[in-house]
């Protein structure tokens, strides 16, 4: 428990402006941006790719390869209580040039307290807890 802890103080932020889907996923397993990024550009899935944030295939290919567990298909957002200890979040959806697009973020419950990580480039705070 004590090394969830310390994963939920340090969000790790985005390097790239495009590189939420890959900060999620370093953000979920308490990895490093760049181990996470090495490994995202040898499976094919690249930052600057901006399917990244429009298709969820390419965060659950990442997520596959590091043997975590993902629900079959997308569900909707209910309410906080009923997500599960981790989750990933589409936020910020809009639509552009008839494509979908989002932002990514992690849901972490620890002990009880919610957390909301957001690996941002324009925030000063990537610990959310004002939901």
């Amino acid at each position: 428990m004590a090394k969830q802890k310390l994963e939920v103080l340090s969000p790790i932020k985005q390097e790239d402006v495009t590189g939420c889907g890959i900060a999620s996923v370093a953000n979920i397993l308490g990895l490093s941006y760049q181990a996470v990024k090495t490994q995202a550009n040898l499976l094919g899935i690249y930052a600057e790719d901006t399917a990244l944030y429009s298709d969820t295939a390419y965060v659950r290919l990442l997520l596959d390869h590091y043997s975590v567990k993902t629900h079959e298909q997308e569900r909707p957002f209910v309410d906080w209580q009923g997500l599960p200890d981790i989750a990933l979040l589409a936020i910020k959806y809009y639509e552009q040039g008839g494509s979908s697009f989002w932002h990514w973020v992690v849901f972490k419950r620890i002990s009880g307290q919610a957390y909301v990580l957001d690996s941002s480039q324009s925030l000063t705070q990537h610990l959310r807890r004002d939901f």
